[in-house]
C-alpha cells in the first residue's frame, strides 16, 4: 500500500471524481467512444479530476482468457495509445495503480506496463503496482479555519463472483482492510454505490465520534461479446460514477 499525499489549490471549494477503470483498450470490445468522453468531460471541467484504477490496458496473453490474436493492438502499441489518451489530462489524475491484466507482464516478464505510462506522464510519485491510500486536501490552512481533508483507499480487486451480492460484500470487505472514508473497487465490472455508519473511539477525551463511509463500484467500458458473452456473463453497465467532495464542509456523496 502507497501513500499519496494530494494539496488541493485553494480556488477549490468543491471537486469531482472520476473513477477511470477497466477500459480494456485493445480489447475489441472495448468503448472508445464512450471513453473519449469521460475524458473530455475531465479534460473541460476544471473541478473534476480522475483515479486511475486498473485495467486501462486489456494485456491478453496466451495463458489469459482474453483473445490474444482478437486484441487490436500489441502490448506496446497499447501503451503509446493510453498515454497519448491520459497526457491531456495527466495534471487531473489524483493516483494510479495497477490492474490484474497488466500484473499479466509483470509475472510473464517482469515488466511494469502501468508504471511506464505513468513516468511517461510525469506521475510516477502517483502510481502503486498494489493498493494506495489518497490523502485529500483543500485549500489554506488558516487560525479560523482546518483543510478539509478526505482519506480514499484505492484497490482495483480481485476474484470473480457472478452475483452482484458477491461483488458488492467484496467492496464492503476493503473496510476491514484500512479505515478511510471512500473506498474505490473496480475488475467486477459492476457500478456500485453505498454507505455505511460506523463509531470510532477517541482516546484524547474518552468520546465516541461517528461518521459515514463510502463505498464505489467501478463500471467497465465494455461491448458485450468476447470471452464475457462466451462464458456467460451479463452484459455490463457502462455508466461511470462520480465521487462528489465539499471542500467547506465534511460531505462526501456519489452519484451513477
Amino acid at each position: 500500500m502507497k501513500a499519496v499525499k494530494i494539496d488541493l489549490s485553494k480556488d477549490f471549494t468543491d471537486i469531482d471524481i472520476i473513477p477511470v477503470a477497466d477500459y480494456h483498450w485493445a480489447d475489441p470490445q472495448s468503448d472508445h467512444g464512450k471513453i473519449m468522453s469521460d475524458i473530455k468531460y475531465i479534460m473541460d471541467n476544471p473541478n473534476v479530476f480522475c483515479i486511475l484504477n486498473g485495467d486501462l490496458m486489456d494485456c491478453a496473453i496466451a495463458s489469459s482468457v482474453g483473445d490474444t490474436y482478437g486484441a487490436t493492438l500489441s502490448p506496446m502499441e497499447e501503451l503509446r495509445a493510453c498515454v497519448d489518451l491520459f497526457k491531456p489530462i495527466a495534471h487531473k489524475i489524483l493516483c494510479v495503480v495497477q490492474g490484474n491484466h497488466e500484473a499479466r507482464h509483470y509475472r510473464t516478464n517482469g515488466l511494469d506496463l502501468t508504471e511506464l505510462m505513468c513516468r511517461q506522464l510525469g506521475i510516477e510519485d502517483r502510481y502503486s503496482a498494489t493498493t494506495a491510500l489518497v490523502f485529500l486536501r483543500f485549500g489554506e490552512e488558516t487560525h479560523h479555519r482546518r483543510k478539509m481533508a478526505y482519506t480514499i483507499y484505492v484497490s482495483h480487486g480481485n476474484g470473480g463472483g457472478r452475483k452482484e451480492g458477491g461483488k458488492i460484500q467484496r467492496l464492503v470487505d476493503l473496510s476491514t482492510i484500512i479505515d478511510a472514508d471512500i473506498y474505490l473497487c473496480g475488475h467486477t465490472h459492476l457500478p456500485a454505490l453505498l454507505k455505511d455508519s460506523f463509531a470510532r473511539p477517541c482516546m484524547a477525551n474518552s468520546s465516541i465520534s461517528y461518521g459515514t463511509r463510502l463505498y464505489i463500484n467501478t463500471s467497465a467500458k465494455l461491448s458485450f461479446g468476447g470471452y464475457g458473452e462466451v462464458q456467460g456473463f451479463k452484459p455490463p453497465c457502462t455508466d461511470t460514477p462520480i465521487i462528489h467532495l465539499c471542500g467547506t464542509k465534511k460531505e462526501m456523496r456519489a452519484t451513477i
